[in-house]
């Protein structure tokens, strides 16, 4: 018997957010040699009540990645939902497919959650490969960490534009600067042509798949249809190029703007594909350049969106991969006041936060400044324990995996770590929301009335946050004028915020 591990069959596992043809346990395999499994199974389905169409796209894509590797020449053992000898998880189902292949040698691109990490790296026999789809490695992040006090994006994200050439004339920036966000804040009118992101027709499969979630998972959050996810590579690429084409010219400019009836603005609502493997990284980041370059896109657009795929994006995952297994239970603020229901059912009369949960609830998508200025503000403000915030949101949004919303809930948009990834709390009043928005107009709380009956929660929730934790915050510098506004208040002023803060309080 030959014993070269490189000649025996091998059960090559491909995951669910693995769907490219260049992952690595792909390439490690040989198509006229070894099976490919991949398999459906409760225990990802439900770890967290995923939204109806989050389901419904992976469990779409992960069937046309199957019918696309068989078309390439490769066994495939799948392994449906409904499959009446389905174990439910995925080493029940590598066990399954070892013991009816007779293979004894099983290898995985590494996971990107911690929790199945775990589970694989108890399974013996099953190899575990790094997944290079991403730009930096464990180590070259741990590298970069080692030593700093604090951990910010934008030096890391320096490093990423140096490694990757993208927008560099030479060893400078390309432009001069590194950072053109300050151009990128304006709030958007509603008479703006706004493009949607591109429509894709559910195909046969795809309408398979939404009787069975419909039928299966019928409790949980959000609308399934309309379903217009792309499910194929082909259809992601279609996407990118529809966002090239329609929207990235003004996406830099409006990227921080909210429209009532406007859910996608000038986003690329490609985040989905990119964090299943539908797309990689740098292709779209080459594909967004050379529209710069072409003078199709202005630099602060190419830039804003670059910047949030090879700077943040990694950076995040780097995050996660250097403080799990505890980084999701950090609470530094002590908050623990439970998520109001209204998070999942948008009934509430804050019209930003309705707009933003609702539309949740409708596409599986907020775009950064909804999550992070909205739903994330308040959850900050009003102090919900940010374990059932960063569950809500996993739960809730299509692009959502552990490694990349964990970090930007817990450190972020929380700051349940201290200020490890950000520089201070993301706390705003009232006034923020009203200048990137035009939810205010229509609200039925005033803006502009600070406390009191019909004020906007969001306004004595601010000092509220600031004076309920000022025993950790106070130092902080870039909070430094808030506090020194607060300390020129005089004592009823004061108590007037204080006491309209508990009666919201109460009131959720």
């Amino acid at each position: 018997m030959d014993n070269n591990p490189l000649k025996r069959p091998t059960l090559i596992v491909v995951l669910g957010d693995q769907l490219s043809m260049n992952s690595a346990a792909l390439r490690a395999g040989s198509a006229d040699r070894d099976t490919v499994l991949m398999a459906e199974v409760m225990d990802e389905a439900q770890y967290v009540r995923h939204h109806k169409k989050k389901l419904a796209f992976v469990l779409s894509a992960m069937r046309h990645f199957a019918i696309e590797l068989e078309a390439a020449g490769w066994r495939v053992r799948y392994v449906r939902l409904d499959d009446p000898d389905n174990t439910h998880s995925l080493t029940g189902e590598i066990a399954r497919a070892q013991s009816d292949l007779n293979i004894s040698r099983a290898v995985v691109t590494e996971p990107g959650e911690y929790r199945l990490a775990q589970a694989f790296a108890g399974y013996e026999g099953l190899s575990v490969l790094p997944d290079d789809r991403f730009l930096a490695s464990h180590q070259e992040f741990r590298d970069w960490a080692k030593g700093r006090k604090q951990l910010r994006m934008e030096y890391f994200y320096r490093e990423m534009r140096r490694k990757t050439r993208l927008l560099m004339s030479g060893d400078a920036p390309e432009g001069g600067r590194w950072n053109f966000d300050s151009e990128n804040r304006k709030p958007a009118k509603s008479h703006l042509f706004m493009p949607r992101p591109l429509d894709t027709d559910p195909d046969e499969i795809t309408q398979e798949v939404l009787t069975l979630v419909e039928a299966k998972f019928a409790d949980h959050f959000g609308t399934l249809t309309p379903f217009w996810f792309a499910v194929t590579r082909q259809g992601a690429l279609a996407a990118l190029d529809h966002f090239v084409d329609a929207a990235l010219p003004r996406f830099g400019d409006y990227q921080d703007a909210m429209l009532s009836d406007e859910p996608f603005l000038y986003h690329s609502v490609l985040a989905q594909y990119l964090n299943a493997g539908l797309l990689s990284p740098l292709e779209i980041c080459r594909r967004v350049e050379r529209a710069y370059y072409e003078g199709h896109a202005p630099l602060n657009a190419a830039e804003g969106y670059i910047r949030q795929i090879i700077g943040w994006r990694e950076f995040v995952r780097g995050i996660y991969w250097l403080r799990m297994p505890g980084y999701i239970q950090e609470n530094y603020l002590e908050a623990k006041r439970p998520l109001p229901a209204f998070y999942w059912t948008a009934d509430t009369d804050m019209a930003c936060m309705s707009a933003a949960i609702a539309q949740t609830r409708d596409e599986a998508y907020a775009h950064h400044i909804q999550r992070l200025m909205v739903t994330g503000n308040f959850a900050l403000l009003a102090g919900i324990d940010p374990v059932e915030v960063h569950e809500w949101y996993l739960a809730v949004y299509a692009d959502a995996y552990e490694w990349v919303e964990a970090p930007n809930v817990i450190g972020m948009s929380q700051f349940a770590d201290g200020g490890l990834l950000g520089s201070k709390p993301y706390a705003a009043s009232g006034n923020y929301i009203n200048k990137m928005s035009d939810h205010c107009a229509a609200c039925r709380y005033d803006v502009k009335q600070k406390t009191g009956e019909g004020a906007c929660p969001f306004n004595p929730l601010y000092w509220d946050f600031l004076v309920r934790n000022a025993d950790k915050l106070r130092g902080n510098p870039r909070l430094g004028h808030a506090y020194r506004t607060w300390d020129r208040m005089n004592e009823a002023k004061q108590q007037e915020y204080l006491d309209s803060a508990q009666k919201v309080l109460a009131r959720i």
